[in-house]
């Protein structure tokens, strides 16, 4: 199948202004990276409502938190490896407070190749994961991008919007996206289920594509909320098909995959489980693509996994 090719983070700073139109509460917080982030667009629009912290992330996080306290709504924007690693803590005291930031996390997983294992952001699912009260959402298309914005700024409390770098196909769906709820792209049968989070679906969608080819009939499942997950699909998934893999631009290691092993982990039985992403390594300087070919983010490995559970 043929699908347009978009890369999400080209949108960020379209829609903050797009919201920051209606809602002078909104601010946006950046750390020298505002070309690449596209927040630089804010900044000329709304420039008293942008705040340039430089190179210093815990600081932006904590001026983040200033803002929420005061009853604005900050979107601390940057690499994702900065937004969950560098300033780590200041979110978690941000999330032991429950304050309302908001950040977003672009060039997730492998797609910053050319800068390699210092701006990868491998771990940032894990991190974040493990704070309590941090809800997650994992955009895959335009039409969800938007709308995890909308959900980010009517939730009061922190919320982390995982945004992709590389290209991914513009596949959008009639069902709204929602915290907790994932979202059944296609169902052609029981064979498996391919469970890919939003950063991920270029392959995902190739991979599913190869093991129609192949003969095989399973499901492919979009996950945008990586927290809260939605348990009740998972546990329906995996009582009725053979196999269940998940595909992620991230660490199998605590990731999407580990967060649905959690889950199956505390039924008695369940579809065998298995993960294409990133293995216990740092990975590599190269292009995206090349470096997700070389870490197993790639058709063959989908179709070998997919092929190993259920047979």
């Amino acid at each position: 199948m043929n699908y347009e090719m978009i890369c999400l983070r080209d949108k960020i700073g379209e829609y903050l202004c797009e919201f920051a139109e209606n809602d002078e509460r909104i601010y946006v917080l950046d750390s020298d990276l505002a070309k690449s982030t596209k927040t630089l667009e804010f900044q000329k629009k709304f420039p008293k409502r942008f705040v340039e912290t430089g190179i210093a992330e815990g600081s932006a996080m904590s001026i983040a938190s200033g803002l929420a306290l005061e009853g604005q709504i900050p979107f601390y924007v940057n690499f994702a490896i900065f937004v969950a690693g560098t300033a780590w803590t200041q979110l978690r005291q941000a999330a032991y407070g429950n304050l309302n930031v908001k950040m977003i996390g672009t060039y997730a997983g492998m797609d910053n190749g050319k800068d390699g294992a210092s701006h990868h952001a491998n771990e940032d699912l894990t991190l974040i994961r493990s704070i309590p009260s941090v809800k997650i959402l994992v955009p895959s298309n335009y039409k969800e991008m938007k709308e995890a914005i909308k959900l980010a700024i009517e939730y009061n409390g922190p919320v982390y919007i995982r945004v992709c770098r590389d290209i991914v196909p513009n596949v959008e769906f009639e069902q709204e996206a929602q915290f907790g709820k994932a979202v059944v792209v296609e169902d052609n049968g029981d064979d498996f289920a391919l469970i890919y989070e939003g950063t991920a679906a270029k392959v995902a969608f190739e991979g599913y594509e190869a093991l129609k080819e192949k003969g095989y009939n399973g499901k492919l499942i979009n996950i945008f909320s990586v927290k809260p997950i939605d348990v009740e699909l998972i546990n329906e998934l995996s009582s009725k098909v053979k196999g269940i893999v998940t595909v992620e631009n991230h660490s199998i290691i605590g990731g999407l995959g580990g967060a649905i092993a959690g889950i199956l982990a505390q039924k008695s039985s369940h579809a065998k489980l298995a993960y294409v992403g990133v293995p216990d390594v740092f990975t590599e300087s190269g292009s995206a693509t090349d470096v997700k070919e070389k870490y197993g983010l790639n058709v063959d490995n989908i179709v070998t996994k997919v092929e190993e559970v259920i047979k």
